[in-house]
């Protein structure tokens, strides 16, 4: 399969399907300040979630995931509960479009739009017709300071896109970044557009950096929306094992099928998705180890 190909799916990565709930499910989307902050929120729709940031002089809004799903008008609505001040900014986390599509209301507000340069190069070369199209572009890093906030705008090199930006707000020391430090979660299927073993170095980047707490893509599997330097450990740890076991077997010939099968990783097995999911990462490194792709 083309790598333009797996960014599609990658592209619905995690997506939850809103059916009929039980009367104690959380609401469709809510809002949340992060707690002893002055003004840094994290917005959820269904099980997506983006940071925004207001200041007085304007807001900083990240993803507006709304690919066939109203989030962005529902996103402006709750940041219009807080504030009235102009959104100035809409940064992208990376290309994929389960997190950026549907944009359109934020660029009618007037809002520059802003990513790293090669997930603007993906939007274009794809040309979908629900992205709005990145008006500036970062490389290594940038920063953006509104309103007396500064937020870094830092690339960490290739992990699962090549595209994916940690965002960090030093005086509040959280980062925001997406799909590949999740939150008590094994990757998502066959990860795809994941480059190894470049992954693993940019989680040991991450790692090394000045933060305490860490607001994903997406909520942990009991609702948790912030995790810390542990949860990336965490998934520093189940790639660096799972790479392990599949490198060896690979280099004793088990690769594909008796690895798929055979290899488990029971340290990792309380984490979500494990049944599901393993075998399909399992193929990723086979595919890696043994086709060197």
């Amino acid at each position: 399969m083309s790598r333009t190909s797996m960014i599609g799916l990658a592209g619905l990565a995690l997506v939850a399907l809103v059916t009929a709930a039980p009367a104690d499910a959380p609401p469709l989307y809510a809002t949340t300040k992060v707690d002893g902050t002055d003004g840094v929120y994290i917005f959820r729709y269904a099980r997506h979630q983006s940071m925004f940031i207001v200041t007085p002089e304007g807001v900083i809004a990240t993803d507006p995931i709304g690919l066939r799903r109203p989030a962005a008008k529902a996103y402006i609505e709750e940041i219009r509960k807080i504030t009235s001040a102009p959104i100035k900014y809409v940064i992208y986390s990376h290309n994929h479009f389960d997190h950026i599509a549907g944009g359109q209301p934020f660029k009618d507000l007037g809002t520059t739009f802003v990513a790293h340069r090669n997930a603007k190069a993906k939007i274009v070369h794809l040309n979908p017709r629900d992205v709005v199209v990145p008006d500036e572009v970062v490389d290594d890093r940038r920063s953006i300071t509104l309103g007396g906030t500064t937020l870094e705008l830092l690339y960490v090199g290739k992990n699962h896109s090549d595209g994916t930006l940690v965002m960090r707000l030093p005086k509040e020391k959280i980062i925001y970044t997406v799909d590949w430090i999740p939150l008590q979660t094994v990757p998502y299927r066959g990860m795809a557009d994941t480059y190894l073993p470049d992954i693993e170095d940019g989680l040991k980047a991450v790692i090394a950096m000045d933060w305490e707490r860490l607001i994903p893509g997406h909520p942990g599997p009991d609702g948790r929306q912030t995790g810390t330097k542990d949860d990336a450990q965490l998934a520093l740890s189940y790639l660096q094992d799972l790479s392990a076991a599949v490198k060896q077997a690979a280099d004793e010939g088990r690769c594909l099928a008796d690895a798929m099968q055979n290899i488990k990783l029971p340290k990792y097995a309380n984490l979500l998705n494990y049944q599901a999911y393993l075998p399909l990462n399992i193929e990723r490194y086979c595919d890696f180890y043994s086709l060197g792709i």
